[in-house]
C-alpha cells in the first residue's frame, strides 16, 4: 500500500510518501517540504500568530493534495513541539481540521523519542544490543535508551536548535558570552537526564538521527547524501569539538557554503553541536553512528504493526 506520514514540525512541514507492507522495508516514494519555521512564527504569548495559521493551513492543504496525487490510501498525519507547546494549541488544530480535513495527531515528546527509537532498532537490528538514541530537532531533544523495541528510558528536553538559536543566539555571528551561556544551560539541562540513562548500563551502539546530526556528520567528513543509505556514517566528539569553535566564528552565510549545510538550516546549526557535543560529552560517547531513518518512519512502521493481518 502507499502511505503518506505528514510531520508538521518546528521546522518544517514534511510529506513522505512510502510504499509499505507488514513485514517488508517502508519505501520512500516521493518527499514533499516546506521550510515553515513554525517555532519561529509564535507571538510574545507563546501563540501562532493569524499569519502563521493562515500559513501552515495552506502548507498542510498543499500537502494533502500532494499525497492525493501521488495515490496514496491514507496519510497519518502529526505535530510535535512546536505545536505541541503552542498556547493556541486546541485553536490551531481546529482551524486546520475545518479547512483541510486534517486532524493532527499532537505526539508527546516521549512519543517521538520511543517512535525514533523503534525505527533505528528497526533499522540496525537486535544484534545491535542496547542502543542509545539521539535526536536533535528545531524543538527539542528527544533521548531514549533500551535493547528491546520500545526503549527503557525515553526524555524530551526543549533543546532543539531552532528554539535555541531564536532564544539564545541573536547575534551573526554571536557574541562568545551568548555562546558560552547556551553551552552552560544545554550542559545543565542534558545532565539531569543523564543519571536515568546511565543507570541502565552501558550502551552496545549509539545513534543519532534528524538533519542537524546528519549535517554535523558531513562536515565533519562523512559520506554526502547522493551515496546512499547504506553508507556508514559516523559522528565522533573529537570532531565536535574541533568544530564548535569554528562554527561559532562563523556568520549564517559562512556556515551555509559548508558541504551538506543547506542555507535554511546553517543558523541553526552552532546551536545544534553545542547540543550534539554536550549529549555526546556527558553521556560519555566517543563515536556514533547516523541512522537514515527517524520519527517518520517510525510512525509508519507502527501503524504498519497494528494492521489487521
Amino acid at each position: 500500500m502507499r502511505l503518506g506520514v505528514l510531520d508538521v514540525g518546528s521546522n518544517t512541514i514534511h510529506l513522505l510518501v512510502m510504499d509499505a507492507h507488514p513485514g517488508a522495508r517502508p519505501l520512500p516514494a516521493h518527499s514533499h517540504k516546506v521550510e515553515l519555521r513554525l517555532a519561529e512564527l509564535l507571538d510574545e504569548h507563546g501563540a501562532v500568530g493569524a499569519a502563521g495559521v493562515e500559513r501552515l493551513v495552506s502548507v498542510i492543504g498543499d500537502a494533502v493534495q500532494a499525497a492525493e496525487d501521488k495515490g496514496c490510501e491514507d496519510v497519518l498525519p502529526f505535530a510535535t513541539s512546536a505545536v505541541r507547546e503552542a498556547a493556541n494549541a486546541d485553536e490551531v488544530l481546529a482551524r486546520v481540521r475545518a479547512e483541510t480535513g486534517v486532524d493532527l495527531q499532537v505526539l508527546s515528546g516521549e512519543d517521538e523519542a520511543r517512535l525514533t527509537f523503534l525505527a533505528v532498532r528497526r533499522w540496525f537490528g537486535w544484534s545491535s544490543g542496547k542502543l542509545l538514541c539521539l535526536d536533535i530537532g528545531g524543538g527539542s531533544l528527544e533521548i531514549a535508551y533500551g535493547m528491546d523495541e520500545q526503549p527503557h528510558a525515553a526524555v524530551s528536553l526543549p533543546l532543539g536548535a531552532g528554539r535555541l538559536t531564536a532564544g539564545w543566539l541573536p547575534g551573526d555571528p554571536p557574541d562568545p558570552a551568548d555562546v558560552k551561556a547556551l553551552r552552560r544551560h544545554v550542559r545543565a539541562q542534558i545532565a539531569r537526564t543523564v543519571g536515568e540513562i546511565t543507570r541502565l548500563g552501558a550502551p552496545d551502539h549509539v545513534v543519532a538521527t534528524s538533519k542537524t546530526f546528519k549535517q554535523l556528520a558531513r562536515i565533519a567528513g562523512a559520506a554526502r547524501s547522493a551515496e546512499g543509505l547504506y553508507v556508514q556514517r559516523e559522528l565522533s566528539r573529537k570532531s565536535l569539538e574541533e568544530w564548535v569553535p569554528r562554527l561559532s566564528a562563523m556568520t549564517v552565510g559562512q556556515r551555509a557554503t559548508l558541504p551538506g549545510v543547506s542555507e535554511g538550516r546553517a543558523g541553526q546549526l552552532l546551536a545544534g553541536a553545542l547540543v550534539a557535543e554536550g549529549a555526546m560529552d556527558l553521556f560519555g560517547v566517543d563515536e556514533l553512528e547516523i541512522c537514515p531513518w527517524a520519527l517518520r518512519e517510525g510512525v509508519i512502521l507502527r501503524h504498519l504493526d497494528h494492521l489487521p493481518s
